[in-house]
């Protein structure tokens, strides 16, 4: 790959990495951040020894690291302090779909803005596959130690913001070119199945990015189909028990719904500060099996990669509560046609049976717990917090009837 030719949007390379590590070194911002994931309850008073203290390791931690390989190793092991404070089980499936001499695009749900692929690139790399390089959109890269950490671990930079039809396909043209070029010199990619979180739970493959993959190489001749296949695509599913952010993505959700919504500043930082510490339960991880047909266009590969997605997603007990709790809500209410009531008792009666071998008391205690959580958040954000609990298991339910 040439030196220049994609720099804007390229990872960090190893030439790059002594002088960005010194850069985090030297970061206030990033010792706040340590601060407020590992101790977010400390005392104020605590807060100038603990400043000392998390510089000092910090400092420790990052001495001597001199490629991406390295920072990777050294990450690694926060993500494995991250594992064990704040899920309850991780555990991942399918890799036996994978070999290790193949570049993979591996394209998955998106419920958090790093953990998802960070705890991809975990699993591959415990089943004895190099990590994956990460798609991640350039509003994360307004934040400069954001965006040192990301390009740091092998994230290249999707130009979302840029305006006027010709940028944005030039910006495509070159996101296509790189990811196309990157494969064929044997990396595998993690791109998100849409674009953004889907905080509503409707994990739905959006065409457009399978077009994108295709732009560089419709550039060369190359048919759509013969795309795909050289890039081997994968589907992923990720599946969080409880999801840190679902009271900030229903918060977003209702200012989308009743008006025109604005990022407000900071609004990715806390996100994915709030990923990272808060408890998530169980974790869990399905590795499709690749794509082997060949499809001539991009909403049969949507269709295609959707139906593994969505059957491969792993429903915890949550996602049944919150369809009880809407069935309850819409009787309440009189708010559900009966077409809606029907097929909301008839999930949950599916999503019943196969919960029925889980423990009585582990389910009431579940269900106390997710009351509780609801009960934290005023009503008009408890409808949006439902919903995106039980959408993965109603999007399961509409597949299986089709």
């Amino acid at each position: 790959m040439s030196s220049s030719l994609f720099d804007r949007i390229r990872p960090y390379r190893d030439r790059e990495v002594p002088a960005v590590v010194q850069r985090l070194v030297e970061s206030d911002d990033l010792v706040q951040a340590m601060i407020h994931v590992q101790y977010p309850l400390a005392q104020r008073y605590l807060e100038k020894p603990l400043t000392r203290f998390v510089r000092y390791r910090i400092e420790k931690n990052l001495r001597g690291i001199q490629t991406v390989e390295e920072f990777q190793q050294r990450m690694r092991r926060f993500l494995e302090g991250t594992i064990e404070k704040s899920i309850t089980e991780f555990t991942f499936a399918g890799q036996e779909h994978l070999q290790a001499s193949v570049p993979y695009v591996f394209i998955s749900n998106h419920r958090d803005i790093t953990l998802d692929s960070a705890l991809l690139n975990y699993a591959l790399v415990q089943a004895g596959l190099d990590t994956a390089e990460i798609a991640i959109g350039d509003n994360l890269l307004t934040n400069p130690l954001i965006s040192d950490l990301l390009r740091l671990n092998k994230s290249f930079v999707v130009n979302r913001s840029v305006t006027g039809v010709k940028a944005k396909y030039q910006a495509l043209t070159e996101l296509s070119h790189y990811i196309n070029q990157a494969s064929a010199e044997g990396r595998s990619i993690w791109i998100a199945q849409r674009e953004g979180r889907a905080k509503d739970g409707f994990d739905i493959t959006d065409p457009a990015i399978l077009k994108m993959l295709h732009l560089w190489p419709r550039k060369q001749g190359v048919s759509f189909a013969d795309t795909m296949a050289r890039l081997n695509l994968v589907p992923v599913s990720i599946s969080y028990e409880y999801d840190p952010c679902d009271g900030l993505k229903a918060a977003e959700l209702q200012a989308r719904a009743e008006a025109d919504y604005v990022k407000r500043d900071g609004e990715d930082v806390e996100s994915i500060l709030r990923g990272i510490a808060l408890p998530k339960g169980r974790v869990h991880i399905e590795i499709g099996a690749p794509l082997q047909e060949r499809y001539a266009d991009s909403e049969a590969l949507a269709r295609a990669l959707d139906a593994q997605i969505i059957k491969n997603y792993r429903v915890f007990p949550p996602a049944l509560l919150a369809i009880e709790h809407l069935l309850n809500l819409g009787k309440a209410m009189q708010s559900l046609r009966d077409d809606s009531m029907a097929r909301l008792q008839a999930v949950a009666q599916q999503a019943g049976e196969a919960l029925s071998g889980v423990d009585s008391q582990e389910l009431a205690r579940q269900a106390a717990d997710f009351s509780s959580r609801l009960a934290h958040y005023p009503a008009q954000l408890q409808r949006y917090m439902l919903e995106m609990y039980a959408n993965p298991l109603l999007n399961k339910y509409d597949y299986a009837s089709n």
